[in-house]
């Protein structure tokens, strides 16, 4: 694969909040990457934070997101393609007792990577949703990464993989 690197490390951050309390919610961040030099912007790392969920005594609640290179329906998990890195925070509670969870994208390979993803077309999407809470929850992203320059093969392969996997 043919990369230039064209920048220093940038850093984006972001958040996303839920429409209404429990509601799938995406948001679309614009890279501004040219197309016309076939520019890419090459992922290193990504920190989610969602929101804690309510404790509410005998009901299980969760906040979700997830980061993906293309538009989504629901929040994605690492499985998919299209996903780049997910996280939540759950309680399971009974009448008697409460246990959270968490699950964080540092379950993501560290080590000896040169990158963990590349987002191809000019954008990429973040998405939240909560589960029994009983007011809106948000999540923030923050993503480290460079901007580089794809020679045409590479560029074309780039962006036909990353349309057809929406």
């Amino acid at each position: 694969m043919a990369l230039k690197k064209t920048s220093e490390v940038i850093t984006i951050s972001s958040k996303v909040e839920e429409s209404a309390a429990n509601t799938f919610t995406q948001q679309q961040v614009d890279l501004q990457l040219n197309p016309l030099d076939q520019e890419v912007f090459v992922v290193l790392a990504i920190d989610l934070n969602p929101d804690a969920p309510d404790c509410i005594t005998g009901l299980n609640t969760e906040v979700r997101g997830s980061v993906s290179v293309t538009s989504r329906t629901s929040v994605g998990n690492i499985s998919l393609s299209n996903t780049l890195a997910e996280a939540s925070q759950a309680i399971m509670s009974d009448a008697v007792a409460a246990v959270g969870f968490t699950r964080m994208p540092t379950e993501a390979p560290l080590a000896q990577l040169d990158y963990i993803g590349i987002i191809a077309t000019n954008d990429f999407f973040l998405q939240v949703k909560g589960t029994n809470n009983s007011t809106v929850r948000s999540m923030a992203a923050r993503l480290w990464g460079y901007r580089a320059k794809a020679d045409a093969a590479t560029y074309a392969a780039l962006t036909q993989s990353e349309i057809l996997s929406s």
